[in-house]
């Protein structure tokens, strides 16, 4: 059986989950896929998990009420726990608006190696960011429960790293990220 060290020193990484939560059109996405893209540059395991990947897979069975929500994030949470466990990097890129479904997913993967990075961008930039114009669509009633509009985002009180994406390039932005993996992990 090879354990949880002996992966670490196959793929010389201590795996964590960099967990990013914030509104829609934030930057999660993007930012996990150009983390993912410097990890792998640098010789590194991971994977990106977010809503393209998820929910039309795993989750699909899910919708956006809060207990689907918990569901969808709950199982989010025990991939990326298995994925660490076999020694990899993953970045998750959800929205997880509610700050109990994120202390669960916490609980679930473990605190060493989850990471909440919040995406601060404000409100009005999310919304100019959004190519498929579905904060219009909340906004005019079309989408229910749409989070930052008509269903709460709750704010991270203490998220180990903070990223205003709404000032911040996207190469600044995975620069924050890359400075606090490498000040907690070995990689």
């Amino acid at each position: 059986m090879v354990g949880a060290e002996g992966r670490a020193v196959f793929f010389r990484q201590d795996p964590a989950t960099i967990w990013l939560t914030g509104l829609s059109g934030s930057g999660k996405s993007s930012l996990a896929f150009a983390l993912e893209r410097r990890l792998m540059e640098l010789g590194h395991a991971c994977c990106v998990l977010d809503g393209d990947n998820v929910r039309h897979g795993l989750n699909r069975d899910l919708g956006f009420s809060p207990a689907d929500r918990k569901e969808n994030i709950r199982r989010i949470a025990e991939t990326a726990k298995l994925m660490n466990d076999a020694g990899l990097f993953v970045i998750t890129a959800f929205i997880s608006p509610y700050r109990e479904d994120r202390a669960a997913a916490r609980r679930i993967i473990g605190e060493q190696r989850f990471v909440e990075t919040y995406l601060s961008a404000a409100l009005g930039v999310c919304e100019s960011r959004d190519p498929k114009g579905v904060y219009a669509k909340a906004r005019a009633g079309q989408i229910a429960e749409f989070t930052g509009i008509s269903a709460p985002y709750e704010v991270p009180e203490a998220p180990s790293l903070a990223v205003d994406s709404g000032t911040l390039t996207l190469e600044e932005s995975v620069q924050l990220v890359m400075n606090m993996i490498s000040s907690r992990f070995r990689a």
